[in-house]
């Protein structure tokens, strides 16, 4: 599934056709995706406009003229590509071969001046729903996140108080979602091996029996922080369905230090210990044993 340095990957690339564009009209080519699409779906998107892009978590949003907000979320095997996008400065128009038309093309969006965006999910488990702007934060799929961990929000103290009583592995703290948005497989295990954490460490020893950040905390904040950038920087990993909406893939996979890496040496400097795998919460964990404690 998409994680955060993907879904922000897409919204980057979304920004500058889709922010200030009017919605023409919509085609949607079926009823459905995970669920049901927002009733008289594409009557009540002709004429809008697009105010702003951003992203909360894995969900794109997409603010709408009249106070209401659409929410997208890619699901395990969701793309958007852009077709016929007139050039902003020094943005070259979108056109790649994958723009064809294809048997998963499920929603259709085409914008005043030509250009068409368009949501393609093989296995729908995407959604797209739409909702007040001033009930955006009380939304059942974003009500209770914890803070974007590339936000002012997210720091050391923070994440030492959000685990300071937490007595499951570290790694799984970092997964839930109402502890910090966003985090996935992925980047939890990429992040837990440059902070120099074992995924299985209780998540309660990042903090002081006051709920005080320590070393490891800071470590760890800094490590994902760095991971995501990274990753966002290299327009996501692209290991089965991830695409940029121009088309191209993703390739921070081949940064990776230790997902799916098993057997590999360890790349950290001066370590001879080799990369693990170990299932935790049904999920594959990837890690070095010799300098991850």
């Amino acid at each position: 599934m998409p994680e955060l340095p993907e879904v922000e990957t897409v919204r980057r690339g979304l920004l500058p056709v889709l922010q200030g564009a009017v919605i023409e009209n919509v085609e949607a080519r079926r009823p459905d995706l995970r669920w049901p699409l927002p009733e008289h779906f594409a009557e009540r998107l002709a004429g809008r406009r697009i105010e702003a892009v951003g992203r909360r978590a894995k969900y794109l949003l997409a603010d709408l003229c009249g106070g209401e907000v659409l929410i997208l979320h890619l699901g395990m095997s969701g793309s958007i590509r852009i077709e016929n996008a007139p050039a902003r400065g020094r943005m070259p128009a979108f056109h790649y071969p994958r723009a064809a038309a294809g048997p998963h093309d499920h929603v259709v969006f085409h914008l005043a001046g030509g250009a068409t965006v368009t949501f393609n999910d093989p296995r729908r488990f995407g959604a797209i729903l739409m909702v007040p702007y001033d009930r955006l934060d009380t939304h059942p799929l974003l009500r209770g996140l914890g803070p974007e961990p590339l936000g002012n929000g997210f720091n050391a103290e923070y994440l030492a108080r959000a685990c300071a009583r937490k007595r499951t592995p570290l790694k799984a703290a970092l997964l839930d979602q109402k502890v910090v948005a966003g985090l996935g497989n992925i980047y939890v295990c990429e992040a837990l091996h440059r902070a120099g954490l074992s995924p299985r460490r209780s998540a309660h020893t990042i903090a002081t029996k006051e709920g005080g950040p320590t070393l490891r905390a800071e470590r760890l904040v800094t490590a994902i922080r760095d991971v995501l950038r990274a990753a966002i920087q290299a327009g996501g990993s692209s290991l089965r369905d991830h695409r940029q909406v121009n088309g191209e893939l993703g390739y921070f996979q081949h940064a990776f230090r230790v997902y799916d890496r098993e057997g590999a040496p360890c790349p950290t400097l001066h370590c001879k210990g080799r990369i693990e795998r170990m299932v935790q919460g049904a999920r594959s964990t990837f890690f070095c044993a010799t300098c991850q404690r």
